[in-house]
C-alpha cells in the first residue's frame, strides 16, 4: 500500500494563510507561523468588530439626537417617549440624519414629542 502524506493539503492551508496575509507587515506576510498568528487575529477582530459597529453607530445616532434635543429643551428620553405615545414610528439612525441634515423637520418631531410627552 502507498504511504499517505499530508503535502498537497499542507500546501493548500499554507497558500490559503499566506494569501490573506498579504498587505501585513514584515514577516508577518512572509513567514508562515508568524503569518498565521497576525491573520487569526485579524479574522477574530473582523468578526467581533461586526458586532461591535452596531452598538458604535446607535451610539453615534443618540449621541446626535440628544445634542438636537437639547436645542429644543427636551432631554433625549423626554423626545423618545413622546414620540412613542405620538405614535411616530421613526428609527434612530434617521432621527439621527433628520437632526443634522434637517433642522426644521427634526424641530416639527421635536414639537410633536413636546405635546404627547409628560
Amino acid at each position: 500500500m502507498a504511504r499517505v502524506t499530508s503535502s498537497v493539503a499542507r500546501n493548500k492551508r499554507k497558500k490559503k494563510i499566506l494569501k490573506s496575509a498579504r498587505g501585513q507587515f514584515g514577516a508577518r506576510s512572509k513567514l508562515f507561523r508568524t503569518a498565521k498568528n497576525a491573520v487569526e487575529r485579524g479574522w477574530s477582530d473582523a468578526y467581533r468588530d461586526r458586532r461591535r459597529k452596531k452598538r458604535d453607530f446607535r451610539a453615534l445616532w443618540i449621541a446626535r439626537i440628544n445634542a438636537a434635543t437639547r436645542e429644543h429643551e427636551m432631554s433625549y428620553s423626554r423626545f423618545i417617549h413622546g414620540l412613542k405615545t405620538a405614535g411616530v414610528e421613526v428609527n434612530r439612525k434617521v432621527l439621527a440624519d433628520l437632526a443634522v441634515r434637517e433642522p426644521e423637520a427634526f424641530a416639527e418631531l421635536a414639537r410633536i414629542a413636546k405635546e404627547h410627552g409628560a
